[in-house]
């Protein structure tokens, strides 16, 4: 449609009447006599030289003889329901925002009682990751008749003495070479300085200098605020080593009464509820415990290649750094890029440039066939993250509780994957309770106690 301004006289022809469109038949201002006509007896504006008003109308398009001022929209005309649909759109709208700040409400408010409770879950945690551990010895000392708690305490007397025996014979060689490391690295720190000074840079040697002041000047004028962190750091150590002592005698009693928790656990719901518990239970530590065993196969092969690597060329403190290099293999990708680092740091400051070259690319290999080769094989049987959610899950973690956040981002992402994979296979009717050979967990038992048993087909 076409619609027309209010007193445009150049839409009037001079002889008064109906404007008549350029091109038009000669009959066209008798077809438009009639509208003309309904406007008779309408006095003239002023402006218009004494001629009859012209029609104030919304009428035209492409058929009007009339000249129009605006083109016709290309847009429908509006259907009765449209109203209708945007409020119920609206409506919809509302209800799914009201949702969706109430679940983030709900989150934020679980993370601030999780923060509250951090003291308490992080030895849970801990306890749970070294039970993964050693429940194999002890399960296996179990079928051959020992006693629970014999079997348990044997099995972490014995893994105690293996860290020990790992600390015994790290401690001497850290501490005999860390002050020739120290000396060779303020040499290396001069040799820095010399190569700036050549060519291409060309810094002069008073520049160095300045810097080295103001550095110095720096840290002493903030020595108070550098005792504080270490002040800081000392309590850290502390609360961590009752954090592992603590973690330790909870690893005790859950693989000495572990294999009763479920039972418990699936007890105190209803009969709909219990398989899904118990499944969901199984699946959890499955998880988890596959993960504990391909990281440290993954850190066993770092570990051994790049310490004979470093044998090879000579360089100092291999069976520390290796044993830094399986236990980065626990942060996977950052763990085992910090413990490369640190290794080539090291042949860098004790053997120079080339070796330290060398070093790195030993590092770089041996990383390229863990990542391309050996994850791919040993996770075949495990779960599979994505390496955006690995990278994620750990900046998260070490954001959230630093070192230990780091080292369980992981693992605690693992563990939301399965429980939303179980969740989604419920939602679509799939029975994940159902184990491979058709059988499902039920809850027997009496008011003396309760066992779990399996029971052939779907539970009702």
């Amino acid at each position: 449609m076409r619609f027309r301004l209010p007193g445009r006289r150049d839409d009037v022809p001079a002889g008064g009447g109906a404007p008549a469109a350029p091109g038009a038949a000669a009959g066209s201002s008798a077809a438009a006599g009639p509208r003309t006509a309904a406007g008779a007896g309408t006095a003239a504006p002023p402006d218009s030289g004494g001629g009859p008003a012209p029609e104030l109308t919304g009428e035209g398009g492409a058929g009007d003889p009339r000249r129009g001022d605006h083109d016709a929209t290309v847009a429908p005309a509006p259907a009765w329901e449209r109203g209708e649909r945007v409020r119920s759109a609206t409506r919809t709208l509302a209800i799914a925002s009201a949702q969706l700040l109430l679940i983030c409400a709900a989150i934020v408010v679980i993370g601030w009682v999780l923060g509250k409770l951090w003291v308490i879950l992080l030895p849970v945690i801990l306890g749970l990751l070294f039970a993964t551990v050693l429940w194999p010895a002890t399960r296996f000392l179990r079928r051959h008749h020992w006693p629970p708690a014999l079997a348990a305490a044997v099995v972490l007397l014995l893994f105690l003495g293996l860290i020990g025996g790992l600390i015994a014979v790290i401690a001497p060689q850290v501490a005999d070479q860390v002050t020739e490391l120290a000396d060779q690295a303020a040499d290396g720190i001069v040799q820095v300085q010399q190569w700036l000074q050549g060519p291409p840079f060309n810094v002069d040697a008073d520049q160095l200098d300045q810097v080295v002041a103001q550095a110095t000047d720096s840290v002493q004028s903030n020595a108070s605020e550098i005792a504080g962190y270490a002040a800081t750091g000392a309590s850290a150590v502390g609360n961590g080593l009752i954090n592992l002592v603590l973690a330790l005698v909870l690893a005790f009693f859950f693989i000495k009464d572990g294999p009763r928790w479920v039972p418990w656990l699936a007890a105190q719901t209803g009969p709909r509820a219990a398989p899904h518990v118990a499944a969901l239970s199984q699946k959890t530590w499955s998880t988890l415990s596959e993960f504990i065993k391909q990281q440290a196969l993954v850190g066993f092969v770092d570990a051994f290649f790049i310490g004979i690597g470093l044998w090879i060329l000579d360089v100092p403190l291999v069976i520390p750094l290796a044993v830094l290099t399986f236990f980065g293999a626990f942060i996977p990708i950052i763990g085992a890029f910090v413990a490369g680092a640190f290794a080539v740091l090291i042949a860098l400051v004790d053997e120079g440039f080339t070796v330290a070259l060398i070093v790195f690319g030993i590092v770089l290999l041996v990383q390229q066939i863990e990542g391309n080769v050996l994850q791919p094989i040993i996770q075949g049987r495990g779960f599979n993250l994505h390496a955006a959610v690995v990278i994620l899950a750990v900046t998260a973690g070490g954001s959230l509780a630093g070192i230990i956040g780091a080292f369980l981002g992981v693992p605690v992402a693992a563990l939301i994957a399965v429980v939303y994979r179980y969740v989604r296979d419920v939602l679509d009717g799939r029975h994940p309770e159902v184990a491979g050979d058709g059988t499902h967990t039920q809850v027997r038992g009496d008011d003396e106690g309760a066992v779990l048993t399996r029971a052939p087909g779907t539970p009702g």
